[in-house]
């Protein structure tokens, strides 16, 4: 298994569970940074590493009249004081391939959103940059096929690779997560990251919205995390119910320290469990 390292956070090859985390999108500077802040410190407590995740741009919103973000220009100054300020490695998608030395100039890792996950244009420039590539497995893929993403991304000559499940379509509005695509996509020898909220959409299921089921968070992720993934990305907001995207399915704060307790025990018992059967 590879070891990616972000910005003094190691990925995978026996390192710590690690948290990616953040709003959906980024909505201010003072809310994007404070945000920061309380998740790493929550994530401190419990000994977990964290890179911190928001997105300039949503550009693939399910009404025209959804709120998108502040752009690139913006959302790149406010990304590049959340990680001067809070001192933390941080993450963000792009859409675009021209985005990605833009980008990179700034973030830690260019997260390549599922539904682009075969794009090849967008693969190669992320790539090129150098940067970690966290490529998002789209929900119409069975989880082996990632290889040809991940070999996009290799043979432009970047194997700084993260892989991430976020559920796959099931039926109408529906995600699942089969937890067999966990050790499958680890197979590939990279580290794979569980999106645990993004797997608890409801896609287009509100009224020119996404819908969610945040109530199925902790389960999800402690059911993740039991099946061995290197890292569990959440959105995360102080106020799900007035967040600007992803409101249905983002954890609520206030729920964190709790969450990252339960994980990080989890964890620890398959370290445990890894030791005793090594001896």
């Amino acid at each position: 298994m590879r070891q990616v390292e972000i910005g003094g956070v190691r990925i995978g090859g026996g390192a710590p569970l690690a948290l990616v985390g953040g709003p959906c999108v980024i909505e201010s500077e003072t809310h994007a940074l404070s945000l920061a802040i309380a998740i790493r410190d929550a994530a401190a407590r419990v000994g977990l590493p964290f890179v911190f995740k928001a997105s300039f741009d949503k550009a693939n919103r399910t009404s025209i009249r959804s709120y998108r973000g502040p752009g690139l220009d913006e959302g790149l100054r406010i990304l590049a004081e959340v990680k001067r300020a809070a001192r933390v490695p941080v993450l963000t998608d792009i859409h675009e391939p021209w985005q990605a030395e833009r980008a990179a100039a700034v973030v830690d890792v260019l997260q390549i959103p599922a539904f682009l996950c075969r794009q090849t244009d967008l693969l190669v420039a992320a790539a090129r940059t150098g940067r970690v590539v966290n490529i998002k497995k789209g929900q119409f893929l069975a989880p082996l096929d990632m290889r040809h993403a991940v070999a996009k991304v290799v043979d432009s000559g970047n194997d700084q690779i993260i892989l991430t499940e976020r559920g796959t379509t099931f039926g109408y509005h529906d995600l699942v997560v089969d937890m067999r695509s966990l050790p499958l996509l680890r197979s590939m020898g990279y580290p794979v990251v569980f999106d645990v909220t993004h797997s608890l959409q409801l896609p287009g299921a509100g009224d020119g919205v996404t819908a969610g089921q945040a109530e199925f968070i902790e389960p999800l992720a402690s059911a993740g995390v039991a099946a061995g993934v290197d890292g569990v990305f959440l959105e995360i907001h102080d106020n799900p119910a007035q967040a600007k995207s992803d409101a249905q399915n983002a954890l609520d704060l206030s729920r964190l320290p709790a969450l990252l307790a339960r994980l990080a025990r989890i964890h620890a018992a398959l370290d445990a469990r890894a030791d005793v059967q090594a001896v």
